[in-house]
């Protein structure tokens, strides 16, 4: 009895010490000869103190013992950086079984018997971990299970050779329940890891992974059915097929996995057994490529014809007006012309050539858009009465403006409607671009746009580039000869502040007042003029910034100082083959007004509501004067939905002329 109580004594002191030292990463993983060598030395001398003390009258032989890992497990994905985590702690890595960690003593046969007995604990805990870590993991990769693990029950029976039967009965029992401690640490260590890994497996997963599978299906179910091998047997023919169609079917309209319906799992795996009778036949992979080289050339082909289709009807719509506002002018022509004559005129003419008062030029024959100009500066102007709107319209629409602004004047402001027809002096004698616009050439480059040898960009055939309605803001002088300046505005902007601090600004002896667009690369010199002429390259730099028509202050006086118009003349004569620029005008206007621009800031002139949906909210909010330039105008259904708002709070719906011709702007 006393040889047991010794023993038991022993093996409690060596459990409350080992454990601290014992189960730590480092001393599972490496050997450190001086620190153990130490350690060892220090728990002996403990033990013989001890037994010397009347504590252990004896001390073993040889003993085994086996030790298990503390539950206090932590797993990390990284286990390189250690040194920052307590030392009583030991790491696993995820999916890693815990009963595969067991750490085992054993006495080797031939130890001598006056050997340390620390030393035999330490030197059985180096070789348990070697054969701990053999059979940790199988040959896949995967975590062991509690049959794969070291068997704890064959420890035992190694150790029970130390011990008699009494002290075999106790160990058993003890080491039973360790086991089942470890047994359950392991489930739960095992548990939280693969928990982890799945919960960070749907994160990683994308929302569109069993759509793309099914489309890589469907491919390969395309080109097995091309292949002649393939169609020579029937039953594997139908089967494509059949598959094909239920693939087809499932996918619909889906964006995301969400959206698929609940046999997508099902049809995916009957494909996929399709598939494989597929492979089976045809092992051929230089026909499958072959086949699949020709469908993403004739794919490719066919993404070209639609993106030529797209541009083509967007242009189509950009340059056709909704059906109300054709109505629309019909209404106000028909109530223009029952007026008398006294009636058809308008108040306050003596102010159209005051040049102490704010001038607005608007050339346009869109008569809605017109009036949403005039309403959105006059709503914010400071005072209405000094402010002066210039309109030039064509014929056709002359009448329905004059009445529009007759029915519903803009408060205290003036309004002058003007026809072009009435400017004599603007004729193909005077103004070149006049002659070429009327020219055999241009009237082909129109009309006759089927022939090879015309322009492939549909932007240029726009019927605007057209109309001299757009060329009139390079006769200003002419139009206004007794005014200093003239703030020119498109029929496609919205004023959203008072926009008098413009005839304060010195331009610094520059005729043109505009903001800068070279934010982007494509808004430079390059993007509109052909720098491969030589003309254009000695004359102009390519990375020059551009600016934007839209909102103009022109100084009239330094215009007709340094004579702008006749230097647009003479560059539209130099432009007679259309090789120093395409149509437009802001290409003529940056060469016109090349080194006599003055930089207007930014917030004057916020531009791309009308083809960018992703333009700046805030900067929109903080502009002065936002502009719908392209083709998704606000009067059209392709307009960009979020920015249509800014425009229609200026359209009067109670307008009986709107009503009428069902005009929801």
């Amino acid at each position: 009895m006393v040889t047991t109580r010794n023993i038991v004594l022993l093996l409690l002191s060596i459990t409350v010490v080992a454990p601290i030292v014992l189960y730590t990463e480092r001393l599972g993983t490496f050997n450190y000869p001086f620190a153990e060598q130490e350690f060892i030395e220090a728990v002996t001398a403990f033990a013989v103190n001890a037994a010397d003390s009347g504590h252990l009258n004896l001390l073993p032989q040889e003993f085994s013992a086996a030790l298990e890992e503390p539950s206090e497990v932590v797993h990390i994905e990284d286990t390189t950086n250690t040194k920052n985590l307590p030392r009583g702690f030991l790491f696993s890595k995820p999916g890693e079984h815990a009963s595969a960690r067991v750490l085992s003593a054993t006495n080797e046969e031939g130890q001598t018997i006056g050997e340390n007995p620390i030393k035999l604990v330490t030197d059985g805990i180096k070789r348990g971990n070697q054969s701990s870590n053999l059979e940790k993991y199988d040959t896949t990769g995967d975590s062991v299970n509690g049959e794969d693990a070291i068997d704890v029950d064959d420890n035992e029976g190694k150790l029970a050779k130390s011990f008699d039967a009494s002290d075999q009965a106790s160990e058993t029992m003890d080491t039973k329940q360790e086991q089942q401690h470890t047994e359950s640490s392991g489930q739960i260590t095992k548990k939280g890891p693969s928990s982890l890994e799945t919960d960070k497996h749907n994160d990683l997963k994308p929302a569109d992974a069993r759509l793309r599978q099914l489309k890589d299906q469907l491919i390969q179910a395309k080109v097995f059915l091309s292949l002649q091998v393939i169609r020579n047997i029937p039953h594997i023919t139908r089967e494509l097929r059949l598959r094909v169609k239920e693939v087809s079917r499932t996918l619909g309209d889906a964006t995301k996995d969400s959206d698929l319906p609940r046999n997508a799992n099902e049809r995916m795996k009957a494909m996929e057994q399709t598939l494989l009778k597929g492979r089976q036949v045809q092992n051929d992979c230089a026909s499958a490529v072959k086949k699949l080289r020709a469908m993403l050339h004739s794919t490719e082909e066919q993404l070209r014809v639609h993106k030529k289709q797209t541009m083509f009807l967007s242009q189509l719509i950009a340059k056709t007006l909704p059906k109300g506002l054709h109505c629309l002018p019909l209404r106000l022509t028909s109530e223009y012309y029952s007026l008398n004559t006294s009636q058809q005129q308008f108040p306050n003419q003596q102010k159209l050539e005051d040049p102490q008062l704010y001038h607005y030029a608007i050339f346009s024959d869109n008569i809605l858009a017109t009036a949403v100009v005039v309403n959105s500066t006059v709503s914010h102007a400071k005072d209405t009465s000094k402010h002066v709107f210039h309109i030039v319209t064509d014929r056709l629409n002359y009448a329905a403006m004059r009445m529009w602004f007759l029915v519903n004047p803009p408060r205290k402001a003036t309004i002058q409607v003007q026809n072009i027809e009435d400017f004599t002096w603007l004729n193909s004698s005077y103004s070149p671009v006049l002659k070429q616009l009327g020219s055999p050439t241009m009237i082909d480059f129109y009309f006759k746009t089927q022939r090879a040898n015309s322009d492939s960009n549909l932007k240029f055939r726009n019927p605007k580039y057209l109309s001299i309605l757009n060329h009139l803001r390079f006769y200003l002088p002419e139009i206004f000869p007794k005014l200093n300046k003239v703030l020119f505005l498109d029929d496609d902007i919205v004023v959203q502040k008072d926009l008098t601090g413009l005839w304060s600004i010195d331009l610094k002896g520059n005729v043109n007042g505009a903001v800068e667009t070279c934010q982007q690369s494509f808004h430079r010199f390059d993007r509109y003029l052909n720098f491969s002429n030589p003309l254009i390259a000695k004359n102009f730099d390519p990375r020059a910034c551009g600016w934007a028509y839209g909102m103009n202050i022109f100084d009239l006086v330094q215009w007709k100082k340094q004579n702008i118009t006749e230097v647009y003349h003479n560059w539209q004569k130099l432009n007679e083959d259309r090789q120093l620029w395409k149509l437009g005008t802001l290409p003529p206007g940056l060469i016109t007004f090349w080194k006599r621009t003055f930089p207007l800031h930014r917030s004057w002139h916020v531009l791309g509501l009308g083809y960018n949906p992703n333009t700046n909210q805030k900067e929109i909010e903080r502009a002065a004067v936002i502009h719908y330039n392209g083709n998704m105008k606000p009067w059209l259904e392709i307009t960009i939905p979020k920015f249509r708002g800014y425009w229609t709070k200026y359209v009067d719906h109670d307008l009986v002329y709107l009503r009428e011709c069902n005009i929801n702007a």
